[in-house]
């Protein structure tokens, strides 16, 4: 059982004991949070149990907590994970896990090596992350391949957490955009984009008239030439790339209008279908079929999800998209939620928001992409620095943050780059395990009472979290926890490494250090992985 769960259901337990000793009254116990401190000498988990309740019972936090304290050191399987339990001011619970778990743990790693980090929470529901999903009209920009290492990492952690996962990228081949590429490669009084591949594409269409065909024919060579090769030079791979034309081609897009209508969600205005989003939380009403009989991006984009959640069976899907469609997701969420896509919990659909990015050079923004002349490509940045980089730095802010790439830092081959720091550590322990001789692979225990030092215990509690960041991240999305995680995890490793040194004459203390060195590499190359980030061996 994961270890959080089962302090929820000893805490909880240990509440209703002291509701039927009436020391506290009979209420329905409040959800149980278990908490990571800030500070790692205030404990590894951390309750704040008792100050909900006191404000139920209108008591003293502080009792409270010593009560629940109290109860917590009288249970036996506590007792064998926890060495120590505080109740703080104003009403804290902290724990401190024992050593002999630390070491059972640790051992558990060295059994379980390729699985370590995987997590049951999911239980083999079927979750979609769909992200970048640009349209095939141009090759990436910064700002769209912000999704790709942000969606591509968030399956990672939806996999390790016990979720079946599919990476998708929804190809937008239908309707004005590729109009607008057709009048573009055909250069004429209504083109809309430039650049040398617009210049490519000119000239491979001599022959053929049509707009439409020809915008519809140069969005397949975007995509395979183009969008295609960026993404795999960023280390993604998608398991589904669907085309949006598809939608139209079949009906399925003319069927969840027909649907919508038979359920009395949509009314006619001066000749146009609207939907009542607006008593769904939208702040206005959407049309979904123009007069002219057109249907709308957002009629395709229901149609999409009917699919997804009828014909692909997903219980759960999270589309990754940039900020400048916050204006669409209310209207998708109202859709979907007047197709019957709800469970008791909410919505099945979740639409994270991606802020914008700024390439920074010399301290100042960079403008200018060598492909468009306009804005910078993720091209332009794989020209430069390799994915490991790149997608590392993605990471590192969260999804509603603006990010500044920092170039001169990207190209740092020092420990002021991040990467280089953290990959560096990887490389350092296999250095060390190569001169010690041993076979890393035969290693399967840890003597736990040499392992005393107070660097080797912070590093093993270190490696221990690694576990609640791949639960916490399945949860709330925060996938900028991984890359702070990792840089916490190389810290600890070099202030090991600095002040404890692995290949000495005492046989024990020797072997000891050495397994912690293969869990600790065992640890970096699991988060590293799930981020898509190579872990070295030498440098």
């Amino acid at each position: 059982m994961n270890l959080r769960k089962k302090i929820k259901e000893i805490v909880a337990l240990s509440v209703s004991k002291l509701q039927e000793e009436s020391i506290l009254s009979d209420f329905a116990i409040p959800n149980i949070q278990v908490l990571k401190p800030k500070d790692d000498s205030n404990g590894d988990y951390s309750l704040s149990i008792a100050m909900e309740i006191a404000r139920i019972e209108k008591s003293d936090p502080i009792e409270i907590a010593q009560e629940i304290k109290n109860k917590l050191e009288g249970v036996e399987d506590f007792k064998d994970i926890f060495s120590r339990i505080d109740a703080i001011s104003p009403g804290f619970i902290n724990l401190y896990l024992s050593h002999e778990y630390i070491i059972r743990k640790m051992h558990s790693i060295l059994d379980d090596r390729g699985n370590f980090g995987s997590l049951d929470i999911g239980n083999g529901r079927k979750i979609q992350v769909e992200f970048v999903s640009a349209n095939p009209t141009g090759p990436l920009t910064v700002g769209n391949g912000r999704g790709g290492p942000f969606g591509d990492v968030l399956a990672n952690v939806l996999k390790k957490a016990g979720y079946q996962v599919e990476k998708a990228y929804y190809v937008n081949d239908y309707g004005k955009q590729i109009l607008s590429l057709g009048h573009s490669v055909l250069k004429d009084a209504d083109a809309k984009y430039t650049g040398d591949y617009i210049d490519e594409l000119n000239s491979r269409f001599k022959d053929i008239t049509d707009v439409y065909q020809i915008g519809r024919e140069a969005s397949k060579l975007v995509l395979d030439d183009y969008i295609k090769k960026t993404v795999h030079n960023l280390g993604i791979d998608y398991d589904e790339w669907f085309s949006e034309s598809i939608l139209h081609e079949k009906g399925l897009v003319d069927d969840v209008v027909m649907c919508l209508e038979k359920g009395g969600f949509t009314y006619e205005d001066e000749g146009a279908v609207w939907l009542k989003t607006s008593e769904y939380g939208d702040e206005r009403d959407r049309v979904i079929v123009r007069s002219d009989g057109s249907k709308t991006y957002l009629a395709g984009d229901l149609a999409y999800h009917r699919y997804k959640f009828i014909e692909k069976g997903f219980d759960k899907v999270i589309n990754v998209w940039g900020a400048d469609h916050f204006g669409d997701v209310a209207g998708l969420k109202a859709g979907v939620e007047m197709l019957g896509f709800k469970s008791d919990g909410g919505s099945r659909l979740d639409i994270i928001l991606l802020q914008f990015v700024t390439v920074m050079k010399d301290g100042k923004p960079v403008k200018i992409s060598k492909r468009l002349g306009t804005v910078v490509t993720m091209d332009d940045l794989l020209d430069e620095l390799p994915p490991d980089v790149i997608r590392f730095f993605f990471l590192q802010k969260s999804a509603n943050t603006h990010l500044n790439f920092d170039m001169d830092l990207a190209k740092e081959q020092s420990d002021k780059n991040p990467v280089f720091y953290i990959q560096y550590a990887h490389a350092r322990i296999c250095s060390i395990l190569n001169s010690s001789g041993v076979d890393e692979d035969r290693i399967r225990n840890i003597e736990g009472d040499i392992l005393t030092n107070g660097k080797e215990i912070d590093l093993m509690r270190k490696i221990l979290k690694f576990e609640d960041i791949i639960e916490d991240t399945a949860i709330d999305y925060q996938v900028h926890r991984l890359p702070q995680y990792s840089l916490e995890l190389a810290s600890a490793f070099h202030q090991f490494y600095n002040e404890c040194h692995c290949l000495v004459d005492d046989e024990h203390l020797r072997n000891a250090r050495l397994s912690l060195l293969v869990t600790t590499k065992i640890a970096l190359a699991s988060v590293l992985a799930t981020m898509g980030i190579s872990a070295p061996e030498k440098m």
